[in-house]
């Protein structure tokens, strides 16, 4: 019987990250890496959630997963948002993990990214980066690609920058600080989640 209860609780546990992955727009594939469950049952969830929830509109994206890493530093905007996404990667613990392949750590780990990515969408006030940019951005970072976290040299908060671009400049921060741009967290906040972002100048 308590085999029985401990399976009920697992499969209830990836039923409840499957839905809440799809309410985030997630494709199949990153839905079942974290949960297990079978592209059949995945789409069976999605009409089921489509089919309850008429009000809040849910699109099934298809096709390749994002791949551009030139997305997260495009515009500076998107470079602050990007580097406040993997600060609080780094506070929810996501960027010590390696690749997750047991089913209960998958979970665990699904279940963390969401908290990260719905907590930044809170702190956010007009996000760009979608639940599939998210988990390329942390995926990116966890393989340790060209973006890496850098410290700003005039307000020393830590934020990402692509290591291939010679071009020194302020954290992207400072830069709309210096255009008088009022464009994402508040300031309080900002200062909390930049800090928790590992920069490798630290580790010497």
């Amino acid at each position: 019987m308590h085999i029985s209860n401990d399976r009920y609780f697992r499969d209830r546990q990836r039923h409840d990250l499957a839905l809440r992955m799809i309410r985030h727009e997630a494709r199949t594939h990153t839905i079942r890496s974290c949960t297990g469950l079978t592209d059949d049952r995945i789409r069976r969830l999605f009409k089921t959630f489509a089919r309850h929830h008429t009000t809040h509109t849910v699109r099934r994206h298809r096709g390749k997963s994002p791949r551009q890493i030139a997305y997260f530093t495009r515009t500076i905007q998107m470079q602050y948002e990007a580097s406040c996404l993997s600060s609080l990667f780094a506070a929810f613990g996501l960027l010590q993990a390696q690749r997750i392949t047991q089913e209960e750590a998958a979970l665990e780990y699904g279940q963390r990214f969401c908290d990260a990515f719905e907590t930044h969408r809170q702190l956010v006030q007009t996000p760009k980066i979608s639940f599939e940019h998210a988990w390329f951005l942390l995926h990116l970072l966890s393989k340790g690609a060209s973006l890496r976290p850098t410290r700003c040299r005039h307000c020393s908060s830590r934020y990402l920058r692509d290591r291939l671009n010679a071009a020194a400049r302020r954290c992207p921060f400072c830069e709309l600080k210096s255009e008088g741009e009022d464009y994402a967290c508040r300031e309080p906040a900002v200062r909390y989640i930049v800090e928790p972002l590992p920069c490798p100048a630290d580790r010497h």
